[in-house]
């Protein structure tokens, strides 16, 4: 027996070393794409303008300086460290606005959601730049080029420029990103060669390092990895031999994945107040497409969006968007908003805009045939409820539900469009019934409503209500006037025996 155990475990042996070695392998074979973003506080501020002007971002202090600047402010010579004043002077019309750190990292977080529908890992690696994991969805999205294509598109999209950069480190993949030079490496043989020319400006050193270093005559990466290992430790110390080596994967380089919030929300500054429809849509679509992104990445859709305007004098202006069923096609969601604002009377200038995903649902998958289908997509077929609810308002459209009260104006209740009710089993009722119940003329004991009615069924008796001081006693007939009409009738329990018109069938 221990003889046969020991054959079995000799044979395993090679089988469990062979898994191993394959987990290892796959464990390394790691890919990652940097995007990084270059005068991002700028390309932030101009999210929500169409044709910009002149345009800074400053520093503070009290000779504040520029600190980035677009293509128009170039062109009139302005340029990064000049003071604000000169930057003036070239450019009257220049609009300027101060750095705000924390706007830039909420705007970095919302991306990094965004980017969650092409892989599960992204790491922030602030202040400026995404880290995605993305080996795992290359085959998803048909290689590698196409993928980082899908990436740069959603990112113009968003109106955000980023150098994209690839590498099988995380620290390289940077490094190249930061150097704007958009290279792809795929594996580590050819990472040292593609690092080499970069300068040593990019590493996150010190600022007096790379000074004595430019002093040695060493200014890119490679010409430092040419000098001796220890003595490059001990003049500029541990943590400049450790960042290039996790650059060419020679020190694990883990990365904390970014973790997203429950629900989406965002504000944007419009770097002018507007008060017209389609500049505002231009602002808020492209935070509908992030919006998109992070459903996509929840895969959830949307059911209520809520979308707020900040005017500059007056009490914000709330939209409330309603959908019959989830959705996270962003063409709708635009399409319905435009609706929506374009009903809408607005009090004063908008100055800024927030938008959140008030409720969620889980969007689950749906089978394609392999044939035509006449058969409408469950969201077409609420399109014309959508639009409604856009533009008449959420509460002014709704279903109708029954409710098991046995009286008729209690026996139905008010519920969401498309939400299953479960149905209460009832004798025939009209589907008009009068707000109020209509007291009929009588006739020879009969009811007259433009000449006497026929009674054609009946009674059907109700007595109900007695436990909330509501209670009726009452005999139901089906009744039909001189002309076919069919209406429902009923006469009252007690002393008058009085006749009243409940409804009209149809």
């Amino acid at each position: 027996m221990q003889r046969e155990t020991a054959e079995i475990t000799e044979k395993c042996l090679p089988s469990r070393f062979l898994c191993f070695l394959l987990l290892i392998i796959g464990y390394s074979a790691m890919l990652w794409a940097c995007l990084h973003f270059s005068d991002f506080s700028l390309q932030l501020w101009l999210q929500g303008w169409r044709d910009p002007g002149p345009a800074i971002i400053t520093t503070g202090g009290n000779r504040p300086q520029v600190l980035s600047c677009n293509p128009p402010a170039r062109s009139h010579g302005i340029a990064p460290g000049m003071t604000v004043s000169a930057a003036v002077a070239l450019a009257p019309d220049l609009i300027q606005r101060p750095r705000d750190l924390l706007a830039e990292q909420q705007a970095l977080e919302r991306v990094a959601a965004w980017a969650g529908q092409f892989t599960s890992m992204v790491n922030l690696a602030l202040p400026d730049a995404l880290l995605l994991e993305i080996q795992g969805s290359l085959r998803l999205f048909g290689g590698l080029r196409s993928l980082l294509l899908h990436l740069s598109a959603g990112l113009a999209d968003l109106g955000y420029t980023a150098a994209i950069a690839a590498a099988p480190t995380p620290t390289g993949a940077r490094l190249l990103a930061r150097a704007g030079m958009g290279s792809v490496v795929t594996d580590n043989a050819g990472l040292a060669p593609a690092l080499a020319e970069l300068p040593l400006v990019l590493l996150d050193q010190p600022e007096e390092t790379i000074r004595m270093l430019a002093v040695m005559g060493v200014r890119t990466l490679g010409e430092c990895l040419a000098l001796p290992r220890d003595g490059l430790v001990r003049r500029f110390g541990q943590t400049l031999m450790d960042e290039l080596n996790r650059a060419l994967g020679k020190l694990p380089d883990p990365r904390k994945p970014h973790l997203p919030p429950a629900r989406y929300t965002a504000r944007l500054a419009l770097p002018a107040p507007v008060q017209e429809i389609e500049p505002l849509l231009f602002a808020v679509k492209r935070l509908i497409l992030e919006l998109t992104g992070f459903l996509r990445m929840k895969q959830a859709g949307l059911t209520k969006l809520k979308l707020t305007l900040r005017h500059e004098d007056c009490k914000p202006t709330v939209v409330i968007l309603g959908f019959a069923v989830p959705s996270r096609d962003p063409q709708r969601i635009v399409t319905l908003l435009r609706e929506r604002l374009s009903s809408l009377e607005l009090p004063d200038r908008v100055e800024a805009i927030t938008l959140a995903s008030e409720e969620t649902r889980p969007l689950g998958s749906r089978n394609l045939s392999l044939f035509p289908e006449d058969r409408l997509l469950e969201e077409q077929q609420w399109l014309i409820i959508e639009h409604l609810r856009a533009r008449l308002g959420v509460e002014a459209v709704y279903s109708v539900a029954s409710h098991p009260d046995h009286r008729p104006e209690l026996s139905w209740r008010v519920c969401e469009p498309g939400s299953r009710k479960d149905q209460y089993p009832q004798a025939a009722r009209p589907l008009w019934l009068l707000e109020t119940p209509r007291r009929l003329q009588i006739q020879d004991d009969a009811p007259v409503l433009e000449g006497p009615l026929t009674l054609l069924a009946g009674p059907e008796r109700i007595e109900s209500g007695w436990w909330d001081g509501n209670d009726v006693g009452r005999d139901y007939f089906v009744a039909e006037d001189s002309n076919g009409t069919r209406c429902w009738v009923f006469r009252e329990h007690g002393g008058n025996a009085s006749w009243y018109l409940q409804g009209l069938f149809s």
